[in-house]
């Protein structure tokens, strides 16, 4: 099994957080996803954790945002080269240690072709919430004043 160890994420860890977000397609600077973002997501009560290797590279991340009302749970991935050894459920469940600590429910979105990632939820009790999509505004020049 891959030793794998579980911190906090660091302001020095963004660059190799944003390797491990675009060979997984999770994240990039179009989404938002900067450090600013990630700090102040932070000191509103979420966290970022990071998965690291023996030598030390970032090799997963759980970013678990707070709205005051749950905790949503994204940008969970593993890079390439580790999938498939129980890091995913490894990261899960340290994710999920902080939800039970912060005591709010936990959701999150996922797509519907990423069957993988589907079984790891629900095998962790994640349920299907409902039939409905989800709808973003991205750009918000579309919004009239």
């Amino acid at each position: 099994m891959e030793n794998v160890t579980f911190r906090d994420f660091e302001s020095n860890d963004f660059e190799a957080l944003m390797e491990v977000w675009s060979l997984t397609d999770l994240g990039n600077t179009l989404r938002g996803d900067n450090l600013e973002i990630i700090e102040q997501s932070i000191r509103m009560g979420g966290k970022m954790l990071m998965a690291a290797n023996s030598e030390g590279k970032v090799i997963g991340t759980s970013w678990m945002t707070f709205d005051g009302r749950r905790i949503h749970l994204h940008h969970f991935g593993v890079h390439p080269e580790y999938q498939r050894k129980g890091i995913g459920l490894r990261l899960a469940k340290e994710s999920l240690k902080f939800v039970k600590q912060k005591g709010y429910q936990v959701k999150l979105e996922v797509h519907k072709k990423n069957h993988a990632a589907i079984e790891l939820y629900k095998k962790l009790g994640f349920t299907f919430l409902g039939d409905y999509d989800v709808y973003i505004i991205r750009d918000l020049g579309v919004i009239e004043s």
